[in-house]
């Protein structure tokens, strides 16, 4: 899988090359949308994707949005965190890692993954092994009924 370094803010020649590392056709609406998502370490709905490239005086559909967030992430250029099935949001960070979910506030932050240490699954046969995990634990000031 490919993994990005951390860079933020690229110019519009270099979201395309980085697009075509991840084997993506860099369409004029995935340049938009993938500029607007990987500006900085963040998490986003497809809703908030879709408003701030259109703020930027683009015109994307939502349609467009949805479709180009799935791409993005079934090729490993974002992450998809699927805190129920309601919300959705958008990692640009696809290095390991896991997420703290306030439930209160709605905001979601990352933990990096060597700051919790799960070395042993109960339950897991003997021939098998973790390849990947996505730990999302949900926290509220408001004891959940």
């Amino acid at each position: 899988m490919n993994k990005h370094t951390a860079e933020y803010g690229l110019a519009k020649d270099q979201i395309k090359g980085l697009l075509e590392r991840y084997q993506i056709t860099a369409t004029r609406q995935r340049l938009e949308i993938a500029q607007y998502m990987l500006q900085r370490p963040q998490h986003l709905s497809a809703e908030k994707i879709l408003e701030g490239v259109n703020q930027d005086g683009h015109r994307v559909s939502r349609a467009t949005v949805y479709n180009t967030m799935g791409l993005f992430a079934s090729k490993g250029l974002v992450r998809e965190v699927l805190i129920d099935r309601e919300r959705v949001f958008y990692d640009s960070n696809n290095s390991a890692h896991h997420h703290i979910y306030n439930l209160d506030t709605g905001d979601l932050h990352d933990v990096d993954g060597s700051a919790l240490d799960i070395s042993h699954l109960p339950g897991l046969a003997d021939d098998l092994k973790v390849v990947d995990m996505d730990l999302i634990i949900r926290v509220s000031k408001h004891q959940e009924k």
